[in-house]
């Protein structure tokens, strides 16, 4: 498991990417307004279907996501240099597109 500071670093790093990404794609569009409070990220789609929150959980050091009825857990991976979903081997980035592309039906969005 990763010492607090080092979680925190990656964390922070993973969380700004995944943050300038949702701007981006937010720009375009896509369906949905993303928010940053405080390091809690929320995204909230259009027709008010829902939202997605992301946010760091520093004591079990993962990234926890909560999206379409589920919590998704992501664990730092130190071969792959990211937060991936044990499940599925995605790394956070690539899921939440994934989870975006379902939930608005639209595979043109794309993160970073």
């Amino acid at each position: 498991m990763l010492d607090e500071a080092t979680f925190r670093n990656e964390c922070d790093r993973a969380l700004e990417s995944l943050k300038q990404a949702l701007i981006a794609a937010e720009d375009d569009s896509a369906g949905f307004e993303f928010e940053d409070n405080n390091g809690v990220m929320n995204i909230m789609f259009e027709d008010g279907s829902s939202k997605f929150v992301v946010t760091p959980n520093t004591p079990v050091r993962q990234i926890w996501i909560s999206a379409q009825t589920t919590s998704f857990k992501l664990d730092w991976d130190e071969a792959a240099g990211a937060f991936v979903f044990p499940k599925t081997g995605e790394a956070l980035m690539q899921l939440i597109q994934r989870l975006l592309r379902e939930h608005l039906n639209d595979p043109s969005i794309t993160l970073g």
